[in-house]
Order: C-alpha cells, then sequence, then structure tokens
C-alpha cells in the first residue's frame, strides 16, 4: 500500500487552494486500491474538511506515517517531515534566495522532493500547471483596474466570487470605450487571458491591424515572440528555436504596440538574457500610450520596468511614475501608469483552479508515481532524492551551499 497525504498549505499569505479536490481524492480511492489517502483538517482551504468527510475522505493532524505528501505552495520548513517525498512549488530551480534554506533543509532531512513546475512530457512540455488560471484573473483583474482608473464601472474582484461562474454574471456590467488591448505570451496563462476577453465580447485583431488601424470599438490582440523581437541582425529574419537559444542576439520591437494600447496584459515567459518589452525612458515618451500595465508574468525589475514589487490580492494596484521610476499610491495621478502585479493570481479563484490542477494531477502525474514512470516524467522532475541533488539539478549545488 501507499499512502498518500493532502497537506494543509501552511505558507502566508494564506493560500486556499488544494492540490486533490473532494471528488479526486474519491475517485482515487475507487480506481487505486493500492493507495490509501488522508486529509490534513484545514480551516483555510476552499474545500472544507466537512467536503471531504461527506465523500468518505479520512481527515487527520498528523500526515507523518504517509509515504507521498501533496500540497500546493512551499511547505514551512519546520513542517518538513524527515524521509518522505513531497510534491510542491519549491521556487528553489531558478536558485531564488529566499528559498535557500528551504532547499538545505530538504536535503538535510533526506527528502525526496518533485517540483511540480519540473514535471513535463518527453517534448519538454509542462503537464501540470496553474496558469490557465493565472491568465483567467489576470485579465478580468486588468479590466477591473481600468474600470477603477477611469470610474467607468464597479465590478466584484475575482476573489469576491464563488467561483468562475459567478465570476462570468460580471461581464454584463463591463463597458468599456474603444480601447485597444495588447496580450503577450502565447501558453496557458495567454490564452486564459483570452478566455475572458472572448467571453467580455472584446473583439481579437491581429497584431498588424492593432497597430495599423482604428475601430469603434474595444479589440485586444495576442502576440507572439516573433511580433515584437527581432535580431540585433537586420538581415536576419526571427527564428524561434534561435530566440530561445540566444535570446541576447535579440531586441526588442515592440514601441508600435506601446504606442497603440491602452491596456497591456503581460502572460509571455521572459528570460532574464532576452530582451526587456520596453524600459522606463520608453515609458516617459509622448507616444507611449499604456495606461494600465496587468503584469500576470510579475516579474520583479524584469521585462517590464514598472513592476518593481508584487502586489497583494487584498491591495491588487499600485501607481508607477516612469518621470522618476518610483511607485505610488494607486490612482493618484494621471501621468502615472496603474500596474496590476498580484503573483497568486490562480487563488483568486481556488475551487475552479484547484479542480483544473487537481484532474492534470490524476491524469498526467498519478499513474506515473504509482505505476510505470513512463517517460521517466517522476525522475526528470525530482530535484533531491537521497540527501542529494539529483544529476539533473546538480546546478544547484553552489546555490545550496551559498556561494551562488
Amino acid at each position: 500500500m501507499i499512502k498518500i497525504g493532502i497537506l494543509k498549505e501552511g505558507k502566508i499569505p494564506v493560500d486556499r487552494r488544494v492540490a486533490i479536490t473532494p471528488e479526486q481524492a474519491k475517485k482515487i480511492q475507487e480506481t487505486h486500491p493500492e493507495v490509501s489517502l488522508v486529509c490534513a483538517h484545514s480551516d483555510i482551504r476552499c474545500f472544507s474538511d466537512q467536503d471531504y468527510i461527506d465523500l468518505n475522505i479520512p481527515l487527520t493532524d498528523d500526515v507523518s506515517d504517509c509515504d507521498i505528501l501533496f500540497g500546493v505552495k512551499e511547505v514551512p520548513i519546520a513542517a518538513l517531515i524527515p524521509n518522505k517525498t513531497y510534491f510542491f512549488f519549491s521556487h528553489t530551480i531558478k536558485k531564488q534566495a529566499y528559498n535557500r534554506t528551504l532547499l538545505q533543509t530538504i536535503l538535510d532531512k533526506n527528502i525526496t522532493l518533485i517540483d511540480y513546475e519540473t514535471l513535463t512530457n518527453t517534448d519538454g512540455q509542462r503537464i501540470i500547471a496553474f496558469g490557465r488560471y493565472a491568465g483567467i484573473v489576470g485579465a478580468y483583474n486588468a479590466l477591473w483596474t481600468y474600470g477603477k482608473r477611469y470610474n467607468l464601472f464597479d465590478i466584484r474582484r475575482a476573489h469576491e466570487c464563488f467561483d468562475l461562474d459567478d465570476l462570468k454574471t460580471e461581464f454584463n456590467l463591463i463597458k468599456l470605450p474603444k480601447i485597444k488591448i495588447v496580450i503577450t505570451g502565447g501558453g496557458r496563462v495567454a490564452k486564459g487571458a483570452m478566455e475572458i476577453m472572448n467571453q467580455v465580447g472584446i473583439r481579437r485583431v491581429s497584431p498588424h491591424q492593432f497597430i495599423t488601424q482604428l475601430f469603434d470599438e474595444p479589440v485586444y490582440c495576442q502576440l507572439n515572440n516573433r511580433d515584437y523581437n527581432k535580431h540585433k541582425n537586420e538581415d536576419k529574419v526571427f527564428n524561434r528555436a534561435e530566440f530561445f537559444r540566444s535570446p541576447e542576439d535579440f531586441e526588442s520591437d515592440f514601441a508600435p504596440y506601446a504606442q497603440a494600447a491602452d491596456i497591456l496584459i503581460a502572460c509571455a515567459f521572459w528570460n532574464p538574457k532576452a530582451p526587456v518589452l520596453f524600459t522606463r525612458e520608453d515609458m516617459t515618451q509622448r507616444n507611449f500610450s499604456i495606461k494600465v500595465i496587468a503584469d500576470v508574468t510579475c516579474d520583479i525589475e524584469g521585462s517590464i520596468p514598472s513592476t518593481l514589487q508584487p502586489a497583494t490580492i487584498d491591495d491588487p494596484i499600485y501607481d508607477y511614475d516612469p518621470t522618476q521610476g518610483i511607485l505610488a499610491p494607486p490612482l493618484s495621478d494621471e501621468g502615472n501608469v496603474t500596474v496590476m502585479a498580484v503573483d497568486n493570481l490562480p487563488c483568486e479563484l481556488p475551487r475552479n483552479a484547484s479542480a483544473d490542477f487537481g484532474k492534470e494531477l490524476l491524469n498526467n502525474v498519478l499513474p506515473n508515481l504509482i505505476g510505470e514512470d513512463k517517460g521517466s516524467i517522476i525522475e526528470r522532475a525530482t530535484i533531491a532524492k537521497g540527501g542529494h541533488l539529483t544529476e539533473k539539478y546538480s546546478y544547484l549545488q553552489d546555490y545550496v551551499d551559498g556561494r551562488d
């Protein structure tokens, strides 16, 4: 028998998501007789303890007898149990300084760590993520922010809605002038943002139409890397493989969109070696027309200069004064750009985000975990095992040792 435990989230600020919902826990019990499953008591989870009890999922205060533990965010260091296998977002693979001690403790306690972010298929594509809901909430928050900035409409925040269906009841209240919205990225996050645009009734146009035409209605366009990056060698055309291999050989070509858009919804993954979208100096130019930036990626001091710090669900926006390069109170000056940079957007729709995430966990991960690891999915995603970093993640050793 394999015993699986569903953790209570312990990170602050509170995260109400869960890796496995009550219905999914029941399904595991029904389809995998070799697995027993328990759920830790939680008074913060979006699904109540009673929701699990109603489906005969045992509740417990002690998960120390479990073999495998599933959480969402980083497990507090003091709560880590030695010699267990953990699944959670560790935020260590980019050598994040704030989680160095976390990874050191995982190694010291002989914990096997599998990070959701590293779970990929044989083509290198992620098989489990919250990205869609980051895009959905990020785009909705962008419209909420624009409505607040110009006193156009008053809609509920996403986290005030019970779920996505409840959120959609707000769409009829959104009344936009003939503005232009640009979305960067082509993955799960961007697709989630596009869902909101389409369901609100905002028409999609091509990148060329976006920068060359005027419209009598709100419109949006979606940009891939080739649309806003160009090779530094003017004789070379954009090549996607080359861009990912050598992003430092490219420069931004985003200016035409920055001069046409009213709202930017940034959903594209950004490599620090790649060009930034625009600079602070660009933002001071009179033809820079973006007034609201929803930075869904929330790369601090990354591709967007106005993202100087993450915002929170309780305080989701701040202003950025490009002339001084400083933050200002939200909606404080017409010359500022208003920034929405919440770094845990899926938490605003925890029920839907958890259900979709758990579905991918059951379909794409669990069979490889408790059965044959086809395609070495689990092996490839294992960061630490037996008190050591695995070979694939040995590049983290300097980080663990405090030398990087």
